[in-house]
């Protein structure tokens, strides 16, 4: 017992420490009332709101002196009441910003403005913006309002609103717990694979020091066949959710951040930290998962509650933004290239001792959605890079190749009276393939003008892709933040929001193109479709994307034709009859080539290389094919 109180009051020690010699830095009008540390930042709080505006670089300095983040924020006894400061930031912007909507982070002291003409809301050499913050005592974070309205970011801001004291404490606490002085000071470095090491799905890496234990995603195994399967390795016995200090989601398909809220459930407190897009998309797949479990009669492995306490305790962080996570932890995320908010995942550990680079998804070629992989890294010990695409066979055609093979197939389907239908995952793979079709439709004119079908979550995803525009490619970026030809708002696309519609569609006589989930035929509307057009030959079915061992998809494209589907009235089986096609080429991954020359393209280049996410035989080739 006395071991740890004298390790409490050494932590105390070192805090007031620190706070003392912050102080120092700052000149003697600060007003300060309190610092604190709240996860991974240390927070000043003043009632100078001067100190809002004209202490930027000096805290810059600071931060960069102690190795810390560093931020200032209003004192809360000063900040205007919310109802009564958005009243006086509509009256100081005036009508001609076109603000939709204005919202308040009580734990940060910043109020969000969307706007439609934010250059508004900023003012002349930002003279608005700083009569915002000295009228109201909010820091104004003034944002393009986003075309669509995404429901989950709504809700998430709603139970961070809600939940505004629960997650201050909570924060506080992982500050403390990251800023603490530690102990062990002669560390090692242990990766645990509890999935996704010899396999697609499941994703779990544990890594540990004598101070820290992180858990790098959190995935649900794809395709398996037993409810006991889907399950990372939990049950061993170097993984403890008491001792868990940080979870981290690179990105939000269900394979890496499926089983995140399974944590929760089990008594997981602690920080999830991730990109913001990855936070609402993987709160989004998540919440349709525990959806469609219910509807087939499924046990889900947890509920909609956990998912709120996943939200609760996410930590976002911005690409090449460094934060100590751990005492002995720093974590920077890069841009993967794979889907909207995709992380390359660099390790840092104990000043030094060694670093890891976590590259389990990957896409390293431009897309039309999203920039590739980046490559540049501080210190790289080992990297731990995927193979769902390993083998020497891996080989996809060019870009503009796959695209003009998708738009024959779409052109002959529909000159002959059918209809398309593309299995896709709603995040990534639909969005990549709503741009090339309305390239090719309205821009190339190749294509005649049909309508094309969003089914299962497509056109929330979509919304959450508008809502973060600085995370997609540069051209598309440009697109919607300066309105011209916004791709994602063309009249081609029409949202299903009604189950009952699928029939019509799919038996309907107007040719059409359908996007829908699931994207390995896992369920979801897709089977609907697939229920009605199956057996017109005149349809098409076209794989874009990977397809798991053991899933519906997967089968297809092995020559399964039949498939039984049950229902209230009993079985019925449906013979498939029409066309079935492949295109190699669309897939977030990065095939074997573009794997090799990613790795060569490592700076600096790793001394270990560790095979993951890949099949058996996949993992096996591409680790040879390194070797040689």
């Amino acid at each position: 017992m006395g071991s740890v109180e004298t390790r409490a009051e050494s932590i105390r020690g070192w805090r007031e420490h620190l706070f003392k010699l912050i102080k120092t830095e700052l000149p003697a009008e600060r007003k300060i009332t309190k610092i604190t540390i709240e996860g991974h930042k240390i927070v000043i709080y003043s009632k100078n709101p001067q100190l809002l505006l004209l202490m930027q670089d000096l805290i810059k300095r600071v931060a960069k002196k102690y190795h810390k983040r560093i931020s200032i924020r209003s004192d809360p006894s000063v900040r205007l009441g919310k109802r009564a400061a958005e009243a006086k930031i509509r009256g100081i912007v005036g009508p001609s910003a076109g603000i939709k909507n204005i919202f308040f982070d009580d734990i940060t002291g910043q109020v969000y403005i969307e706007a439609e003409k934010p250059g508004v809301v900023i003012g002349p050499k930002g003279t608005t913006r700083k009569a915002i913050t000295l009228e109201t005592m909010w820091a104004p974070v003034i944002v393009r309002a986003p075309p669509l309205e995404s429901n989950i970011v709504r809700y998430a801001r709603k139970l961070n609103e809600l939940y505004s004291s629960e997650r201050l404490r909570f924060l506080i606490e992982v500050g403390e717990r990251i800023h603490r002085p530690y102990i062990l000071k002669n560390n090692r470095v242990r990766i645990t694979f509890l999935g996704g090491g010899r396999e697609v799905g499941g994703n779990a890496f544990l890594i540990q020091t004598r101070e820290s234990s992180i858990l790098v995603d959190a995935g649900i195994r794809v395709g398996a066949s037993e409810p006991g399967e889907i399950f990372p390795s939990f049950n061993i016995p170097e993984f403890s959710i008491e001792d868990l200090d940080a979870v981290i989601v690179t990105h939000a398909h269900l394979d890496h951040s499926g089983m995140v809220p399974y944590l929760f459930k089990y008594g997981y407190r602690g920080p999830v930290y991730t990109t913001e897009p990855t936070k609402y998309l993987m709160a989004l797949l998540q919440r349709d998962y525990v959806d469609l479990a219910r509807k087939e009669g499924r046990l889900s492995p947890y509920s909609y509650t956990d998912i709120d306490k996943e939200l609760i305790h996410t930590i976002t962080v911005n690409y090449e933004e460094v934060n100590d996570i751990t005492p002995d932890i720093r974590l920077t995320l890069y841009n993967a290239g794979h889907i909207l908010g995709s992380a390359i995942v660099h390790i840092h550990i104990a000043e030094g001792l060694y670093n890891i680079v976590i590259a389990s998804d990957i896409k390293y070629s431009d897309t039309r959605l999203l920039d590739r992989a980046e490559t540049k890294f501080p210190r790289v010990e080992a990297i731990l890079i995927e193979a769902t695409y390993g083998s020497p066979k891996d080989r996809f055609p060019h870009q503009e190749t796959a695209e003009l093979e998708l738009a024959n197939i779409v052109k002959r389907t529909i000159n002959r009276g059918g209809k398309v239908l593309i299995p896709v995952l709603a995040v990534g793979r639909a969005q990549e393939l709503m741009l090339v079709l309305h390239h090719y439709i309205k821009i190339k004119k190749i294509l005649p003008e049909v309508p094309i079908y969003l089914s299962g979550m497509i056109d929330e995803a979509v919304a959450i892709h508008t809502a973060s525009p600085e995370f997609l490619s540069k051209r598309v970026r440009d697109r919607i933040l300066h309105g011209k030809d916004n791709p994602f708002l063309t009249d081609l696309f029409i949202s299903v929001k009604d189950h009952s519609e699928i029939m019509t569609i799919a038996e309907g006589l107007q040719p059409a193109i359908i996007l829908s989930t699931s994207g390995m035929l896992q369920g979801g509307p897709v089977l609907e479709y697939l229920k009605y057009m199956a057996e017109n030959p005149k349809n098409s079915l076209i794989f874009v994307s990977y397809q798991a061992p053991g899933t519906l998809g997967w089968n297809i494209l092995r020559g399964a034709r039949e498939i039984i589907f049950y229902n209230e009235g009993g079985a019925r089986k449906v013979q498939i009859k029409m066309e079935i096609k492949r295109i190699r080429g669309f897939s977030g991954h990065s095939p074997y080539p573009e794997l090799l020359h990613f790795i060569r393209n490592i700076n600096p280049s790793p001394s270990r290389i560790i095979v993951i996410h890949g099949e058996d035989k996949k993992c096996d080739r591409f680790a040879q094919s390194l070797q040689d």
